[in-house]
């Protein structure tokens, strides 16, 4: 527009001075402008692509392949056209990058009328995650650089990176001492304290078994039926709060509390025990629903580069996968794990808080840990006088480190393990599993 305003000046100027020589310099330049706007806009609105993806669900270390087929559906050729497929700043920021890129996501092509192009790159993914693909962004312009068009040609794909599951050491799926203590088939070990129901009176049930009020009220015999005193299963909970983790060891811890995590279940899973996972942290999926992505405001490629992967998230309510025992639940709690990512939202003690009422007394309530906080301790310690089994995993490397976080938490008569490493993964699980 200030070309025009400027090159109008101008022939006003040469139309009162009577220069013909500049009036004439000053219509062509006019019709350069104008041409030039009216092929920006045709080059950007003929343009269309689709984009497929081999797979939208990998286990790490695998590659996917990305096919981009564009088309440019007028009959008047493109000069240049920059294509970008965006990818999320988390997954190309670490020196070896979660996503790593064979071949090119960002060309420059020309297009003949009519023509076809084809884009092809790889990913292979390094650490687990959900991560959006896309979209594809194209910028055009005419040949004088005077306008510039920019276009989002395709949606966003997503990849869900499955975390790694180490087998433990050691671990035998038939053990009859899967995790605590065995429950009994029959029932010889009731707690007397803890009711589940009652029932008919039988032949032989004791008089301290009689429940009185039923009784009253039916004017038929009725029992107690109480709960068993042992423990099967697993419910995990994982610390995933931003303050937990130093920036230091980032994304190593994290991402090792997140294995560990995986490898208990999955080894609870074969034995065919309950298991469940709540987390403090953030549902990477849950946010891009409610927080989305943005294509209308597409003026600018530093505007483009927004359109990707957000990193602010206010959610508080903590990740939950209900403890049970189904052919689905592994997959289940694999997928929550491979979608999780640090929050500053609710702290470990207060997710304690918040998932108490929905964890079941029959199974172990493992906590992996990178911090603890008076609070922390406290929660735990909760849990363990109110009849749960605790067991932590403290996830830290040095020692002197484990030494300040176990204590509270020794204090609190918990259970404590120190994870030091990948390598230590399947010998400290087992033991939490069998202690």
């Amino acid at each position: 527009m200030r070309w025009l305003v400027g090159a109008a000046m101008l022939l006003v100027v040469a139309a009162l001075l009577g220069l013909g020589l500049l009036a004439y310099a000053m219509y062509a330049l006019i019709g350069v402008i104008a041409l030039s706007r009216v092929l920006a806009n045709l080059w950007s609105r003929e343009l269309s692509a689709t984009r497929e993806m081999s797979r939208d669900q990998v286990k790490i270390g695998e590659t996917i392949a990305i096919v981009t087929v564009l088309e440019n559906n007028s009959w008047f050729p493109v000069p240049w056209l920059l294509l970008e497929d965006l990818l999320p700043r988390r997954a190309l920021m670490f020196d070896t990058p979660n996503l790593q890129i064979n071949g090119r996501r960002l060309q420059l092509v020309s297009f003949q009328g009519r023509g076809r192009k084809t884009l092809l790159y790889q990913l292979k993914c390094n650490r687990r995650g959900y991560y959006q693909i896309g979209p594809l962004v194209a910028e055009t312009g005419d040949v004088f650089g005077l306008y510039r068009r920019y276009r989002v040609l395709t949606a966003p794909h997503f990849l869900l990176a499955l975390p790694e599951v180490i087998p433990l050491a050691g671990f035998d799926v038939a053990s009859r001492r899967p995790l605590g203590e065995v429950r009994m088939t029959h029932r010889l070990f009731e707690d007397p304290t803890r009711i589940a129901g009652v029932r008919g009176y039988q032949a032989g049930d004791p008089l301290n078994r009689i429940h009185w009020g039923a009784t009253a009220r039916t004017a038929t015999l009725h029992s107690k039926i109480y709960e068993p005193s042992t423990v099967a299963g697993v419910t995990i909970l994982l610390d995933f709060h931003e303050q937990s983790y130093d920036p230091k060891h980032e994304p190593v811890r994290s991402e090792l509390a997140v294995t560990a995590a995986a490898s208990i279940a999955g080894a609870v899973c074969e034995m065919g025990q309950q298991v469940g996972l709540a987390t403090n942290g953030r549902d990477a999926a849950d946010r891009i629903r409610t927080e989305g992505w943005s294509h209308d405001q597409l003026r600018s490629r530093k505007l483009a580069q927004a359109a990707g992967m957000r990193d602010r998230s206010e959610r508080l309510r903590p990740v939950v996968v209900p403890t049970g025992r189904s052919n689905t639940q592994l997959q289940q709690i694999l997928r929550t794990l491979a979608r999780v990512e640090k929050t500053d939202g609710l702290t470990f003690s207060q997710l304690v808080f918040e998932v108490t009422s929905r964890l079941p007394r029959s199974a172990t309530v493992i906590a992996i840990l990178s911090h603890v906080t008076p609070a922390t301790a406290i929660a735990l310690g909760t849990l363990r006088r109110r009849g749960f089994a605790v067991t932590a995993i403290v996830n830290t490397f040095n020692e002197y480190d484990y030494a300040q976080i176990a204590g509270p938490l020794i204090a609190e008569q918990i259970d404590v393990r120190q994870l030091r490493d990948r390598a230590a993964i399947p010998q400290v699980c087992l033991k939490c599993l069998l202690r």
